[in-house]
């Protein structure tokens, strides 16, 4: 059998099945080795086809272009609340943090205990709405023109008002992350902002769900070693942890 056949095989029955697929039973199936599977799966999940953890891989998920924000809080939720709180740990108890758009952003700002003294700088409506009313934290929402899909403002005003700013840390989301491509992201005025933000920071951290590593969004926003830190969960498989330790960023892995 042909690799190509194999590949069509390996996806026609995880198709047929729960989406699950196991490095055993498809070395017993298709009368091959398990490392002939594992190779097979290696480039099924550089194609954007399968997700691999450890003994298999699942189905990749096909998302929208770009999801709208309640979409991306529906998934991931345990996943995202662990990556969330291993943030929180890493915030100072006061001073300056900038936070980016988007689920996991929001997720870290409801987190916040409220005994910090912070300034939050956000481009994220969301998070204004639910930071403004904390008695500790001064709270400053960049200007801009509002994208409806993420409710984040982007564009020259928001990249002016960031210049001349700093910040003790900013955290990053991302779209898709990979080893090479960096963060990514689905349009470069959302690439400007993330780019803004990082370059007013003295530590930078980029907080995304070990999902996130499955795919790569349109636009790169940065690349791994522009961060200090990178944070996700510990759904992250093998060769992506030992392919991260030279990438530049120091792994905190959050246990879910």
């Amino acid at each position: 059998m042909y690799p190509a056949e194999r590949h069509a095989a390996i996806l026609a029955g995880a198709r047929n099945g729960d989406g699950a697929l196991s490095v055993a039973e498809l070395s017993d199936r298709l009368a091959v080795t398990p490392e002939t599977i594992r190779r097979d799966l290696v480039v099924l999940e550089r194609q954007g086809l399968v997700r691999r953890h450890h003994g298999g891989a699942v189905l990749a998920q096909r998302t929208p272009f770009e999801p709208s924000l309640q979409h991306r809080r529906e998934g991931e939720r345990a996943e995202r609340a662990a990556v969330a709180a291993l943030v929180v740990e890493h915030l100072p108890d006061e001073g300056v943090i900038v936070l980016d758009s988007g689920a996991m952003t929001l997720e870290i700002a409801a987190l916040l205990p409220d005994d910090r003294r912070l300034l939050v700088v956000t481009n994220s409506l969301p998070i204004v709405a639910l930071l403004g009313g904390r008695p500790r934290l001064t709270v400053l929402a960049l200007p801009g023109r509002v994208r409806a899909v993420t409710q984040a403002t982007v564009g020259t005003w928001t990249v002016a008002r960031l210049a001349g700013l700093h910040a003790d840390v900013a955290v990053i989301g991302a779209n898709g992350v990979g080893v090479t491509a960096g963060a990514t992201t689905t349009l470069p005025e959302e690439a400007e902002v993330k780019q803004a933000m990082l370059g007013i920071a003295k530590r930078r951290i980029l907080a995304v769900t070990s999902a996130k590593f499955a795919t790569t969004s349109f636009h790169r926003a940065a690349g791994l070693e522009e961060f200090d830190q990178l944070v996700t969960d510990d759904g992250l498989d093998p060769d992506t942890v030992a392919a991260l330790a030279d990438s530049g960023p120091e792994l905190l892995l959050a246990t879910t």
